[in-house]
């Protein structure tokens, strides 16, 4: 389980928004590269611990295979409303 969920984030990171902003702040020379490592790992840490609380409470809400239609859904729309907006 701890390698399927590692290679599914690691993946799911690879070249997203997050990671583009992280690297445009580390390529400024004025920038301490540490602190952006550190800020970077921080924000993905709590928004991962959000993620993890969220899915623990809702999935004693919810069925699983609901939540995995609900999210799949939600993958769909953001994708059609970045092709719309491209």
């Amino acid at each position: 389980m701890l390698a399927t969920v590692f290679v599914s984030v690691f993946l799911a990171e690879l070249g997203d928004k997050t990671q583009l902003a992280t690297l445009l702040f580390a390529a400024d020379p004025a920038v301490n590269r540490l602190a952006v490592f550190v800020a970077a790992s921080t924000a993905l840490v709590l928004t991962t611990g959000i993620g993890v609380l969220a899915g623990a409470y809702g999935g004693e809400q919810v069925s699983p295979s609901v939540l995995k239609y609900a999210a799949g859904a939600g993958f769909i729309a953001i994708g059609i409303w970045t092709l719309m907006s491209a």
